[in-house]
């Protein structure tokens, strides 16, 4: 498609024109090459394409240019799944009816003061952009008035029908006389709801489709790093002091999770600050707009917090947590290479998530990088460069006379020499620590593949062959979430209601408290330490790994597993 300039589409006024001059856009993006046309000919539209590819001004900019500045009336309402999007679009309209004067924006949601919205609302205001439920209440209270609007926009409507927002979609849209209403909609997906939507309300949409080849912009480098749960903020950190990032975020599947890391790197003295569904949207709001001016080096937010976000200059994405759905993963990393500009991507991966990244890879069609945890070497020699590089500035800058002095002192009453004077200062800065004490070398699965020669000690887990558990199964899970390889972990035994597990003793107490509050394939687990049993029992059908075969499993009988097998009762937990 041959690119076309703004200033060349005669039907957008040269007010719009220059707003979007001073925005530092120049060609339309596909999407809006292909609706704004059809909007101006005030033809209802169906536009499907993903985020981050211009939607707003698709929208935005044929709809500012339709309102009458003398009417104080509502004459187009935007709806949008959640308050970061509903805030983010208002923005971006007010730039682009910057000297459009006359022109009231007001967007509601909730978390906001519902008497500031009544009173913006009396004001009169022409361009309303909210979320259904806040719209909704607007209505009920006869605050919101539609009956002299003209343009409807429902924008990322699969995610509003995803959120079980239909029913309130269709009370507005059913509100407003379909003769006197011009219904734009977006989306990324058109599934059957958004089908259904589209036939009952809409009027001969025209549909604007922008084909994606790639689901994920090549403009970032994605990476993965393979780390036991354990050592995640460790691995998080290192990363941060490797590539030095001026603006990153951090995902995590959980509000709990994002509150933790982000009170783990406040304590290491990172400038970081967080935004989940608990925080108040005044407070969510100032994080962000710290975040865009660079107040805040880091945010970590999870997945909803961050719908909408769009903020051009953030240069790494970290997923602390693997994403449990791919379209998560893409919406993630899409929040950096932004605007013609390079990004990266780091995720950190367990064991057990492998297979979240192999779905991933499948999904996007793009091959996912491995990266090696960065060692304590690393990061002393980027430390060291970065130090090095502001004491030579200092040095070059002068005025050092008074700081001379002290060291000149110093090296005079206490006999100490310049050479250890500069190491302390350079030791007192970095900081570095003596040992690295993550293995990061490529031979570490070589070295620590030798066979458990302690003393072993057997525990109890309580979930077994009727869970779906097999042995490969509890092997990742313990050597993920531990310091234990899979290799020094013994017999396990499954039975149909519970498992039992050899692992040297040495490691018992780190299992049980690092498993007890885990899960093995989702299910919820308890483990502790068996009671010493009377003698080996294997039931017919339970699944055995013998730590002696390399992981084999031996047959007998109809789906059976060849064990060491005796009459007695059933081996049972220690009370």
């Amino acid at each position: 498609m041959e690119k076309i300039r703004f200033d060349e589409l005669e039907s957008i006024s040269n007010e719009i024109k220059r707003a979007v001059d001073d925005m530092g856009f120049e060609e339309m993006t596909p999407i809006q090459q292909m609706a704004i046309p059809y909007v101006y000919e005030g033809l209802d539209i169906v536009g499907q394409a993903q985020t981050g590819t211009g939607k707003t001004a698709a929208f935005g900019i044929p709809v500012i240019d339709s309102i009458d500045p003398s009417n104080k009336s509502v004459q187009a309402l935007i709806l949008c799944p959640t308050r970061e999007l509903a805030l983010q679009v208002s923005e971006e309209i007010a730039k682009l009816a910057k000297y459009k004067h006359g022109i009231k924006i007001l967007p509601v949601f909730g978390g906001q003061s519902m008497d500031r919205q009544i009173q913006g609302l009396k004001r009169g205001v022409q361009i309303v952009i909210g979320t259904p439920g806040r719209v909704i209440d607007h209505i009920t209270r006869r605050t919101l008035k539609i009956n002299e609007l003209k343009k409807f926009v429902l924008d990322e409507a699969d995610e509003m029908l995803n959120m079980g927002f239909r029913e309130d979609i269709e009370t507005i849209l059913g509100s407003v006389e379909t003769e006197s209403r011009q219904t734009l909609l977006f989306s990324a997906t058109m599934p059957r709801a958004i089908l259904e939507i589209i036939n009952k309300y809409q009027n001969n949409p025209k549909l604007v489709k922008v084909e994606h080849k790639e689901l994920t912009t090549p403009n970032v480098d994605q990476m993965y790093l393979e780390v036991k749960e354990k050592d995640k903020l460790e691995v998080l950190t290192r990363l941060i002091d490797l590539y030095n990032p001026k603006l990153s975020m951090i995902f995590c599947n959980t509000k709990k999770k994002v509150d933790d890391v982000t009170d783990m790197l406040m304590t290491r003295g990172y400038s970081v600050d967080k935004i989940h569904g608990d925080m108040k949207q005044v407070v969510r709001s100032n994080v962000i707009a710290k975040f865009k001016k660079g107040d805040i080096e880091i945010l970590v937010a999870t997945d909803v917090a961050a719908r909408g976000l769009d903020i051009d200059d953030v240069e790494i994405v970290f997923n602390f947590d693997m994403p449990s759905h791919e379209e998560y993963y893409v919406h993630r990393i899409g929040r950096t290479g932004r605007a013609g500009k390079m990004g990266s991507a780091f995720t950190l991966v367990t064991p057990r998530d492998i297979y979240l990244l192999k779905n991933v890879m499948n999904y996007t069609k793009k091959k996912i990088k491995r990266h090696p945890i960065p060692s304590i070497g690393e990061i002393e020699s980027v430390k060291t460069d970065t130090f090095m590089v502001k004491v030579k500035a200092e040095i070059e800058q002068g005025n050092l006379d008074r700081y001379i002095k002290i060291v000149e002192k110093m090296l005079e009453d206490d006999d100490f020499q310049a050479i250890e004077v500069a190491a302390a200062l350079l030791k007192m800065e970095l900081e570095l620590p003596e040992k690295d004490f993550l293995d990061t070398s490529e031979n570490k699965r070589d070295r620590s593949s030798s066979k458990p020669t302690g003393p072993m000690v057997r525990m109890f887990i309580n979930v077994g062959k009727k869970h779906q558990i097999r042995p490969n199964d509890v092997v990742g899970s313990i050597a993920g979430e531990t310091s234990i390889s899979g290799s020094k972990i013994g017999d396990i035994d499954i039975y149909e209601d519970y498992t039992f597990v050899e692992i040297p003793e040495e490691y018992a107490d780190e299992v049980i408290e690092l498993m007890s509050q885990n899960t093995i394939k989702g299910k919820p687990i308890s483990i502790e330490r068996a009671k010493a049993r009377k003698g080996p029992v294997v039931k017919k059908g339970a699944y055995t790994r013998s730590s002696g075969n390399k992981g084999g499993y031996k047959g007998e009988g109809k789906g059976g597993y060849k064990g060491d097998r005796s009459k007695g009762t059933k081996p049972k937990p220690q009370s």
